[in-house]
């Protein structure tokens, strides 16, 4: 137990390191060729033998949820024996620490970054479903218990979200019960069910039905159940894990990114209500100002462009073309997240990092299907 603790703690440590140093020492590696060469080199070089790292800068460690968000892209692509090995790989230090965390280092140690998230589970049982990984008994037991661990701190009685502090994917905003969380916990269930685990009762449909009876406005799912405001992946997670599969509300919404022009200079802007939220004191201004608020994240331009294509929508090409010249193309890299008028993000303590994991994502979108 003493050697978790300090594996956690190391662990956390290093991370914080890497990020500070990075900022002011760490070189940007560039690549030649087009958008989707860049991001096969990209994705190609953070398989190191053993797991996916999440960048080529200090992110290089696995996040389970980065990974998460890119496992299908990435088996679609012909990685899915990368994919399998790096679910093993997590599996069995997790198994050592007793715990799923939202990360683990490459020596082992597990650790929750910024804090625990109630998004990490459900992206790991995501991934072995999309994947086909097969749990051997000892990993099914474990997760089953984990399941109930799960159940006690996120949920209440009824298997709704708990009002309670916790990081998502949005992890610089204190949420209250956001509409991204009730996503994830929705596609849990389903993976739930089709795993056949045990621990967890609450079927699909609660979720479904929660985000259309108390999110959805009639443009977009709110942030959460007391802020209206639009925020990316609260707006796209029900579409983009097939949480929510109404076209009419998945049209309203990409009319919504459109008429208010989330998609420029191209897709897509975080929220224009930056104010409208409540953050972390660390992530915000004077020590990261935006990060998460009015900034360009390629994360949720791929979860755009992936919903998108899903719903055969006709600005599809128009708005990959726009994202690989503004993002990809013009950086010559995958970026985490740019200003909003395209230029590189640096703030204090935090510089924005180049050759993200999400580069399978868009591999994805750029193959013919």
């Amino acid at each position: 137990m003493v050697f978790r603790y300090l594996g956690a703690i190391f662990g956390t440590l290093r991370a914080e390191w890497r990020q500070l140093y990075n900022r002011y020492f760490g070189s940007i590696e560039r690549f030649d060729g087009d958008a989707k060469e860049i991001c096969e080199q990209i994705v190609d070089k953070l398989w190191e033998g053993d797991f996916y790292r999440t960048s080529l800068g200090h992110f290089d460690f696995f996040w389970m949820r980065d990974f998460g968000t890119t496992c299908e892209s990435l088996v679609k692509i012909g990685r899915r024996k990368h994919v399998l090995h790096t679910l093993r790989w997590a599996l069995l230090y997790y198994r050592r620490a007793g715990t799923v965390t939202t990360c683990v280092d490459k020596a082992g140690n597990c650790f929750n970054a910024p804090m625990h998230a109630v998004d990490t589970l459900p992206w790991l049982l995501h991934c072995i479903v999309v994947s086909g990984y097969e749990l051997n008994k000892s990993e099914r037991v474990f997760i089953e218990k984990e399941l109930l661990k799960y159940r006690k701190r996120y949920l209440d009685t009824s298997g709704h979200v708990r009002p309670i502090k916790f990081a998502e994917q949005r992890d610089a905003v204190i949420y209250d019960r956001s509409a991204y969380a009730v996503s994830l916990v929705g596609r849990m269930a389903w993976c739930v069910e089709q795993l056949g685990l045990q621990n967890f009762p609450h079927p699909l449909r609660k979720y479904q039905s929660d985000l259309i009876k108390h999110y959805w406005n009639g443009h977009y799912f709110n942030a959460d159940r007391t802020n209206d405001a639009f925020s990316a992946e609260c707006a796209l997670f029900p579409f983009f894990l097939g949480v929510v599969e109404d076209e009419a509300l998945a049209a309203s919404t990409f009319d919504y990114i459109t008429d208010n022009n989330y998609d420029q200079p191209f897709p897509m802007i975080y929220t224009k209500q930056s104010k409208e939220f409540h953050y972390h004191f660390w992530m915000t201004a004077p020590f990261m100002p935006e990060y998460e608020g009015n900034t360009l994240w390629s994360w949720h331009g791929m979860f755009y462009l992936h919903c998108l294509r899903r719903y055969s929508r006709p600005e599809f090409e128009v708005q990959r073309e726009r994202f690989a010249k503004g993002m990809i193309e013009q950086h010559k890299t995958f970026p985490e997240m740019l200003n909003k008028d395209g230029s590189w993000y640096y703030a204090p303590i935090y510089r924005g990092d180049p050759g993200m994991v999400w580069a399978g994502i868009y591999v994805d979108l750029a193959t013919t299907q």
